[in-house]
């Protein structure tokens, strides 16, 4: 069998960083969760580990739906006195709360993920990849984005500063020329 090339997860999910963030501010993050519903399992089959299953992303996806639902259908009221409605301030404080959830199991997701592409950075290609753990609580999915589109470009940087390992890509060793 013959080795992977450092390129072939990032060609596999063909995903600019920058397209994931636009089109998940633009959809509230429902596009994020819909990538990673789509490409979860090719993440999976390319580091050749199962880090998670499909009902994660489910429930974040219920998670989000429920909250977005809950805060469209309880809208926080003022009358002109100044009070509020406090079925709405509990409904909005449940919202939030499941909103946190979401972003909980983001986080957990990332983690998950994080472990999975250091491991098969470091089995397959024989390098540490460095991740941010600051970076991965706070951009998660992007950031995970980011990491596996980068991951030639950390490979490119581990061979100049510790010299050239024995796993080189045959896709990259075409590209060099003859000495």
């Amino acid at each position: 069998m013959t080795e992977p090339a450092i390129t072939s997860l990032k060609n596999r999910l063909n995903t600019s960083t920058w397209h994931l963030v636009l089109l998940s501010l633009v959809t509230n993050g429902i596009y994020s969760l819909m990538w990673l519903y789509k490409h979860q399992d090719t993440i999976m089959q390319e580091t050749e580990q199962r880090f998670s299953s499909r009902t994660l992303i489910i429930w974040m996806a219920v998670c989000a739906g429920v909250s977005v639902l809950l805060r469209l259908t309880f809208p926080v009221q003022t009358d002109g006195y100044g009070y509020d409605n406090s079925a709405a301030d509990v409904m909005q404080g449940v919202a939030m709360l499941i909103s946190l959830a979401w972003c909980v199991l983001t986080i957990v997701w990332a983690f998950k993920a994080r472990a999975a592409l250091r491991q098969y950075a470091l089995t397959t290609f024989r390098f540490d990849l460095r991740m941010n753990a600051f970076y991965t609580v706070i951009f998660n999915v992007f950031y995970i984005m980011y990491c596996i589109n980068d991951l030639p470009q950390a490979l490119a940087k581990h061979q100049i500063i510790y010299g050239n390992t024995s796993s080189v890509a045959v896709e990259d060793q075409a590209q060099q020329p003859p000495q």
